[in-house]
């Protein structure tokens, strides 16, 4: 999280991984065992990641936003909600990441061609590029993880996970829109656009195509990364012969020091869990499926994601919770991917936000006030909201 400008997180966590092993504080076996069983996540992420920006590059977050600032017809609470509702599909669809990186932009450029206020539509996008990523595995990295440890298909996942996702948009959309009422009643001083944008009809066809596979692959016992990674080639060779993009481009899109960061880290990690915190945490966090035990399981997941991010978290407390099925595995998904917007530190996601804002208007993005007092407004109620959406539904559909 603390790096010279510009280095990737690679940089500090290859060498950690190389120390641990050399002074056997984790075995060359344990080391490899754990690369391994990281790698067809690492796979994933670097199939969405290209496909979200093939996407970009195709022009559909510029179409999107367009699409907003033409639907608003100059009201900001309309402006909120269309942005609302594309950060949440983006979120869900294309992971995090795509939100923060390819979409914030979008949105700062839609707010000042209508000369709105950007800041509450800015820190939707930083709220929901965390809590709009529980719905599908492809949203978040931790999503992946958990979908190998808690043993649930890609449509269960998002069978149980589906009305805790919905729930979480429902909260932080009236605390937002309370939060930045004063921005919102500031309105617009421009007209909205009078035509309706160009769709890219192909990127949008492929995009839904690959979401079916998602769905397709896991009904057929398949892995999703053959979907995945079909509809991202079929975008990047397209791009490559309209020359959009250069192989190195596409190569470079797939994050591949990001990918080399996972595994690293997921080796430091089990350095420390064997170091004494996984005897820690297992005292810590709570045993079985009941309600009380799954909302204890999501309070420790969103308080370490805020002490040491969410990643390692994730890493750190899977092996634990995963010895009591889907439920416990989910509830510690919901505090890692929920609990990040109580601070800057709590996920990568939150601070390459911060570094994308600052750029564009940096008294919103140095605002600690405001991302914490927004944090404590909304974490709690969706993490609390979430959990118990998700018990229900474990409850009704079986566990």
């Amino acid at each position: 999280m603390v790096r010279p400008r510009g280095w990737p997180e690679a940089v500090a966590a290859v060498p950690a991984a190389g120390i641990v092993v050399a002074v056997g504080a984790v075995s060359p076996d344990r080391a490899w065992a754990e690369i391994r069983g990281l790698l067809p996540v690492v796979g994933f992420l670097a199939a969405v990641l290209l496909l979200a920006r093939m996407c970009a590059d195709e022009g559909l977050f510029e179409a999107a936003g367009q699409a907003v600032a033409r639907a608003c017809a100059g009201r900001t609470d309309r402006l909120l909600v269309g942005v609302f509702a594309v950060a949440a599909a983006v979120t869900a669809v294309l992971s995090l990441d795509a939100t923060v990186v390819l979409l914030t932009p979008v949105v700062f450029a839609t707010t000042a061609r209508l000369g709105a206020r950007s800041r509450p539509h800015v820190y939707a996008c930083a709220h929901l590029s965390n809590s709009a990523s529980l719905l599908l595995p492809v949203s978040n990295l931790t999503n992946l993880l958990a979908l190998e440890a808690g043993g649930v298909s890609f449509t269960r996942f998002a069978v149980l996970m589906g009305p805790a996702w919905l729930l979480t948009i429902g909260i932080e959309y009236l605390v937002l829109r309370r939060f930045f009422a004063a921005d919102l009643a500031a309105g617009t001083t421009e007209p909205p656009p009078t035509a309706w944008p160009r769709v890219p009809v192909f990127a949008l066809t492929v995009l839904l195509l690959t979401l079916a596979g998602f769905v397709g692959t896991s009904l057929a016992g398949l892995d999703p990364l053959w979907a995945a990674w079909a509809g991202a080639l079929v975008l990047t060779v397209r791009a490559l012969q309209r020359r959009r993009t250069t192989v190195r481009g596409a190569i470079g899109a797939t994050g591949p020091l990001f990918c080399l960061f996972v595994p690293a880290l997921g080796v430091v990690v089990q350095a420390v869990l064997a170091g004494g915190l996984q005897d820690a945490l297992t005292q810590v966090l709570p045993g079985g499926s009941s309600l009380p035990a799954l909302l204890g399981v999501a309070a420790v997941a969103a308080v370490l994601a805020n002490l040491i991010n969410n990643l390692p978290a994730t890493l750190a407390l899977l092996p634990i919770a995963s010895g009591g099925g889907p439920g416990p595995v989910l509830a510690v998904l919901i505090g890692v991917n929920l609990g990040p917007n109580l601070t800057y530190v709590g996920s990568l996601a939150t601070l390459l936000w911060r570094r994308i804002v600052h750029r564009h208007e940096p008294d919103t993005g140095s605002d600690l006030g405001v991302f914490t007092r927004l944090g404590l407004l909304t974490v709690p109620a969706t993490v609390v909201a979430a959990t118990a959406a998700m018990w229900l539904m474990l409850s009704i559909t079986g566990s």
